[in-house]
């Protein structure tokens, strides 16, 4: 587990995480999002003792990470996957840091198979593409059978056939008890793999909710009809509060009224429907309404 309470981070001017507080349980995967400059990555260099906070303070499993007496059993994080000895083979690598706790060989031969890198885990790891580096990083990370994990991107540079063997890693991993923290850019990806977000802007806390909740918020009352009546069913449906739109024939999409209330309407008027259809956004479309103030970085249109 995670908690964090109050935590602030100033480098001088700039205050790049204001007094946020959250916890992030076992047994699920917590999505940490923020835009660019949002404060995500020094969040994480301060739950993992990186970096120390101006106020407030943060444990793992109920102590400072610096406390624990062999944080690779209790934490095991990827922050930066180019952080290794280049002249190093992956395999190298991994025992030098099994070296530090006790680790066995016969576990980092695991490791590497876990990860995929069985073929190439004797060449230097300076040669290897993003995504292997990425690979090495996650083995070094889950080395000591750690209780809590932190990854920051973790699918960075994979294929798709890494970015699912990911997914489908993080929740095992969860579904094993274990506290699971990842950031990603890739919201197509975190709305699958992710049960709850902690979402962050100008280091300050916008969210920290179950993800459908999170959606749902987001998407408000839309509903998509098709039907042979849709004339006559924009006159019982208009009203106050309600915006109608026909993106095409036969067709029209309601907001600010529940799917529910449309088809009790429609049947009220006899009125047949082929197609009554809530409208959920998608968690990019949530992600951007939700922090459309807190981006840092904004494009300038030409």
């Amino acid at each position: 587990m995670i908690e964090a309470t109050g935590l602030t981070k100033d480098y001088e001017a700039k205050r790049a995480v204001d007094d946020i507080s959250f916890v992030v349980k076992p047994g699920i995967v917590t999505g940490f999002l923020g835009p660019n400059g949002s404060g995500k990555s020094t969040t994480m260099r301060l739950i993992l003792g990186l970096d120390a906070p101006t106020t407030g303070d943060v444990l793992v499993n109920g102590k400072h990470y610096r406390d624990h007496p062999a944080p690779l059993h209790e934490v095991g994080a990827l922050l930066e996957a180019r952080s290794i000895h280049t002249g190093r083979s992956a395999r190298n690598h991994l025992l030098a840091l099994a070296k530090t706790h006790g680790i066995s060989r016969k576990r980092v031969d695991a490791m590497v198979d876990l990860v995929g890198l069985h073929e190439v885990a004797r060449q230097r790891a300076g040669k290897y593409s993003l995504g292997m580096g990425q690979r090495l990083g996650l083995a070094a990370a889950l080395l000591g059978d750690p209780a809590t994990i932190i990854l920051d991107e973790p699918v960075n540079g994979l294929d798709p056939e890494g970015v699912h063997w990911i997914r489908m890693l993080l929740r095992g991993l969860a579904a094993e008890g274990r506290t699971v923290f990842v950031s990603s850019h890739l919201m197509s990806e975190m709305s699958l793999t992710a049960d709850h977000l902690i979402v962050i802007g100008r280091g300050r806390l916008i969210a920290d909710t179950p993800i459908d909740e999170f959606v749902s918020r987001a998407s408000g009352a839309r509903v998509r009809v098709r039907s042979p009546q849709s004339s006559e069913l924009r006159r019982v449906l208009l009203r106050d509060g309600v915006s109608i739109t026909s993106p095409e024939a036969d067709v029209i999409e309601i907001g600010g009224m529940e799917s529910n209330v449309v088809g009790e309407l429609a049947a009220e008027h006899n009125i047949v429907l082929h197609e009554l259809t809530p409208l959920q956004a998608s968690l990019e479309e949530a992600f951007m309404e939700l922090t459309r103030g807190d981006v840092e970085f904004k494009s300038v249109a030409a």
